[in-house]
């Protein structure tokens, strides 16, 4: 599970200890942008030797830049990612996995209500899902009914090729993962979905 932080010293202790009541097998993996409070030190404070954090190169930093490292760095089959703020259900973890055992390639969180977002934000995200299923749909690529989901879970020997392979390609500053993933993916990949409820920060 890899989960990208900034300056989380409150929510990332507690989404690790909700990530290992839920999953006690599962590992997780803390993505960190250099911040500036103790969120290294809340983590490995609570001694799990399946969590890992990871200080980033800060001349590389930005949120789809730490998703794909993780990606790249992860030692298991599959990876997944979550915000650290839960807005994402830890809970929806579980049926994403399940999705990937039985052979999806990749696993997307489909949120149920944006309006969690805002008015102002839900609109724009609307919108802007709208232009990205239109631009994958011009060159052939699958769409997706949420292409800004950071709820995402796949397989590595799928997704590590693509990513090495585009690595100077891929949009690195903000929350474009899902995007990058499908416009460089195969076009064979076997893409399932997950509904959740999209909580507020």
């Amino acid at each position: 599970v890899i989960i990208p932080v900034y300056n989380e010293e409150e929510n990332a202790p507690e989404m690790a200890k909700h990530l290992r009541a839920l999953y006690p097998d599962f590992n997780i993996m803390f993505m960190d942008d250099n911040s500036t409070d103790r969120s290294k030190e809340a983590v490995e404070a609570l001694g799990d030797p399946k969590i890992r954090f990871v200080t980033r190169d800060p001349a590389e930093r930005g949120l789809a830049a730490s998703v794909f490292q993780g990606i790249l760095e992860a030692e298991t089959d599959y990876f997944m990612t979550i915000d650290c703020d839960f807005q994402h259900p830890p809970s929806a973890l579980a049926e994403m996995y399940d999705k990937l055992e039985a052979g999806a390639d990749l696993c997307i969180g489909v949120r149920v209500d944006r309006f969690a977002l805002g008015f102002v934000r839900w609109a724009g995200s609307w919108a802007f899902n709208i232009f990205a299923d239109l631009y994958l749909l011009s060159r052939g690529k699958r769409m997706s009914r949420d292409v800004m989901s950071g709820l995402i879970a796949g397989r590595r020997d799928v997704f590590v090729p693509v990513i090495e392979d585009n690595w100077d390609e891929l949009e690195m500053k903000g929350w474009k993962v899902l995007i990058d993933l499908l416009k460089f993916g195969p076009k064979d990949m076997r893409i399932e979905n997950v509904r959740y409820v999209f909580g507020k920060r």
